[in-house]
């Protein structure tokens, strides 16, 4: 065999190979994608917060939505988890649109979304092709997609001369040998190892750069495929993929990365022949060109995925609900914690100031949470975890796990009352707002604590807003009974089964003063036991304490 032939022959095998390799590596994403649907979504490698919320940051200098959940309300509700709970996207366009829908929102009932919904439920099969588009698109942390089209800037890497110069090195010595020129295979090596080299040397100065245009190519790519089926978004796609169709053409080296074999391979040619400093420039003046359509064309494809992921979620979610949106408060039939195993239904009625009393894990505290999620589902992805569901749209903002700022030099209660303070700002403004405190003011002294804590309380009930506050201190039901609403739970404390809950929402106030049976319950000496007694039944009498010790 001549090295002509044996040359040719081995061109020609690793076309083979690669072909054979893209097949199979296709076939095994089909079929994780139809696996995967209907169950909790899973993602131990990609959508880090960090990335997630510096894409949402740049989005909202393309947009300002009537709402936003702000860092204390998302962190307070472990707003991620329950968003991790919704992911069932297989892009980062796809996450990111997601995250950005949870953290922003307007007012009233997402037409589009649920036309979608409707849509994929009509169609399984569209709706897992277009997953199985997505999920070839991949997902890339920090790819900085949006900053990039937010910037609107040229980002010149170098001259697209000398790479194209180099890049044609090797090919020119393989013409060489294959004219009988020994020097060509010098060529051809020397230039494929420097080119090599000045790849890996110069990459680490451009990393940024060639990640966000690679996955914006990746991108057009897959929206070039989305256009060609029949969705209620196809026409819109079609306008906005038309003026950008061709860069995946001239961007050939920033195909999909789905990290296969074949995948490993073609990179390592990309390498040696220059070719995505070559396709940057190229890709970099039709994008500037076109950097609007560019920005809708995301619109669209985090609109498709969101959709499939919201489906998903009410598939797999043991009850979910379509919220109504009227006039009023807040009702629900079973609503529940999205992020509890086994989590208790319970009702909402709330349509005043409400006080939830009740021991330490008897359920206050989720119960609130429980309404608070549901008000943030309601309004930005349709769903509410419950049977039943009604709200009027408004703010939702939360008081809940306060600590100490350190960086701020703030104590516990100078955290707390900022907290609280942004939360009255907003109220202030005459829009309807959803308050959520738990605890109100612990951070102070109990005297201060309730005249304070009653003082708020008393001043949101001038506003067209509704609070509720999960609190310790009964007294506030006494204080504030022509200004909220009493709910409670219980706990039943027994000398076989210690202390239990039944989680159940009862009306009115707390009235069970169990932490001193439990002390009994415990083995704590009887002697303490009965003082504690004595002094609480005192104290409810006369409504002061005594100095122990002294005869009453």
């Amino acid at each position: 065999m001549s090295s002509k032939e044996f040359i040719l022959l081995a061109i020609l095998s690793a076309i083979v190979l690669l072909i054979a390799l893209d097949i199979a590596s296709r076939q095994k994403l089909k079929r994780t994608v139809r696996n995967k649907w209907g169950k909790l979504p899973y993602q131990p490698r990609f959508d880090k917060e960090e990335s997630l919320k510096e894409a949402w940051l740049t989005e909202k200098r393309f947009h300002s939505w009537d709402s936003e959940i702000d860092d204390l309300t998302w962190y307070d509700l472990d707003m991620f988890e329950v968003f991790e709970g919704v992911n069932h996207t297989y892009s980062s366009v796809g996450s990111e649109a997601l995250y950005q829908r949870l953290r922003s929102f307007d007012f009233g009932e997402d037409q589009q979304l649920e036309k979608l919904i409707a849509f994929y439920q009509e169609n399984p099969h569209l709706r897992e092709k277009i997953q199985y588009q997505f999920a070839r698109l991949g997902k890339k942390d920090h790819n900085f997609a949006k900053q990039y089209l937010a910037d609107g800037q040229s980002k010149k890497i170098g001259h697209v001369a000398l790479y194209t110069l180099l890049g044609l090195l090797p090919l020119f010595g393989v013409g060489l040998l294959l004219l009988g020129q020994v020097i060509g295979i010098y060529l051809a090596i020397g230039s494929l190892v420097f080119n090599t080299i000045y790849y890996q040397i110069k990459k680490q100065t451009l990393e940024t750069e060639l990640n966000s245009m690679s996955y914006l190519v990746s991108t057009v790519s897959t929206a070039n495929q989305l256009a060609k089926l029949a969705t209620p978004l196809q026409k819109e796609l079609q306008q906005n993929t038309k003026p950008l169709a061709k860069i995946p053409q001239f961007g050939f080296s920033f195909r999909m990365k789905s990290g296969s074999e074949a995948e490993l391979i073609f990179e390592y040619v990309n390498i040696m022949f220059m070719l995505p400093f070559i396709s940057y420039h190229f890709v970099l003046t039709k994008l500037e060109k076109h950097s609007k359509e560019a920005i809708r064309l995301w619109e669209l494809l985090g609109e498709l995925e969101v959709a499939a992921a919201v489906l998903n979620y009410r598939t797999y979610m043991p009850i979910t609900c379509r919220p109504e949106f009227t006039e009023g408060g807040v009702t629900a039939k079973d609503v529940y914690h999205p992020l509890l195993r086994e989590a208790v239904v319970n009702p909402v009625d709330w349509q005043k100031n409400t006080l939830v009393t009740g021991s330490n894990a008897s359920g206050k505290s989720t119960y609130v949470k429980s309404i608070a999620i549901s008000c943030i589902l309601a309004q930005t992805i349709q769903t509410a975890v419950a049977e039943e569901f009604t709200l009027q749209a408004g703010h939702v903002l939360t008081s809940m796990a306060i600590e100490d700022d350190l960086f701020e030099g703030d104590s516990y209660f100078v955290s707390e009352i900022k907290s609280i303070k942004r939360l009255l700002d907003q109220v202030a403004s005459k829009e309807r707002c959803y308050c959520f405190i738990d605890e109100i003011l612990k951070g102070t002294n109990t005297i201060e604590r309730i005249a304070s804590s009653a003082s708020v309380v008393k001043w949101l009930s001038d506003y067209p807003s509704l609070v509720f506050v999960a609190t310790h201190d009964i007294e506030l039901t006494e204080i504030l009974k022509n200004h909220c609403e009493n709910v409670h739970f219980e706990e039943q404390v027994t000398a076989e089964k210690g202390i239990s809950f039944d989680f159940k929402l009862k009306h009115g106030p707390s009235r069970t003063r169990n932490a001193i049976a439990l002390l009994k319950v415990l083995g704590y000496p009887d002697t303490l036991v009965e003082t504690a007694k004595t002094e609480a039944a005192s104290f409810d009498e006369k409504r002061q304490w005594h100095i122990l010790g002294e005869t009453k």
